[in-house]
């Protein structure tokens, strides 16, 4: 499959591997699509597994609905799980990076019966996060997410002379250049950059979609060069976890894991699939 539709929207996904491999959904984050695991995901074929990569909601032409309450986390994780009812999917693994990992700890929580196990690259259980903000340096680290609360004005600021200051970013994070081309041509695209800021702006309406704990295995895979995750709450992200739970830490990786280290992380997953068959 390609595509699929939910809520009235249209989303574009790449669906590889052997098709009667055990399926694994591979979600991105911010400001990234599916390509992200374009090294990953060659990987996790060799191992045996069928993956389904969504440009998720905001980030697919033609699922850019306007306004913040579209992209509360309760949408967005509703669209993973049309995919599963599309592909004809009962219950799949599921990976995520950045915001792809809170959709991944949601989806561990609302419907664990659609998923076999989780694997958050990078980002903490969101209860843990905010135990952090109040006891760390999670809030300095969490500040940019402040900011792109205003309206208009982070659009202009990163898009500004082509983009350089989003370009700045990713470039500073060791993505290599052809990734951040990507991901920067891809934001220029029109209503791109409001939909993908939109997820953030949505944080405010989380009270309403708090995610609970998990009882699916868990593998967390964090990485110590990560400036904008802490490891305060990677520490008290155990707390949130009812089933097996594993931490990984990377020394040293910034916080692109699925590009780079995607050995590693491809490795972690296929070991973590298999101990839940």
């Amino acid at each position: 499959m390609d595509r699929f539709r939910n809520d009235g929207l249209t989303f574009d996904v790449r669906d590889g591997g052997p098709p009667d491999g055990e399926p694994v959904v591979l979600l991105h984050g911010f400001p990234q699509d599916s390509s992200a695991f374009d090294r990953m995901a060659p990987l996790l074929h060799g191992a045996g597994l069928r993956t389904l990569a969504p440009d998720q909601r905001g980030y697919s032409p033609g699922a850019r609905p306007s306004g913040r309450s579209p992209y509360r986390l309760r949408a967005v994780a509703g669209d993973v799980v049309a995919l599963l009812d599309a592909a004809g999917i009962e219950r799949a693994h599921v990976v995520g990076h950045d915001w792809g990992g809170a959709v991944a700890w949601a989806l561990g929580a609302w419907h664990p019966g659609r998923v076999r196990t989780v694997t958050s690259l990078s980002t903490p259980h969101p209860g843990a996060v905010t135990k952090a903000l109040l006891t760390s340096d999670q809030c300095l680290r969490s500040s940019y997410m402040a900011a792109f609360q205003l309206p208009v004005l982070p659009e202009r600021l990163l898009l500004a002379r082509d983009g350089a200051a989003l370009r700045g970013v990713l470039e500073n994070g060791g993505l290599p250049p052809d990734a951040v081309d990507r991901y920067v041509d891809r934001m220029r695209e029109p209503g791109a950059l409001p939909a993908a800021l939109a997820w953030y702006r949505a944080v405010p309406l989380a009270a309403r979609d708090a995610v609970g704990r998990v009882g699916v295995p868990v593998l967390h895979v964090w990485s110590t060069g990560d400036p904008f995750l802490g490891r305060t709450a990677t520490e008290r992200t155990r707390e949130f976890v009812t089933g097996p739970y594993r931490l990984e830490v990377l020394e040293g990786v910034p916080h692109w894991i699925p590009e780079l280290a995607a050995e590693r992380a491809a490795e972690l997953v296929v070991a973590h699939t298999r101990a839940a068959a």
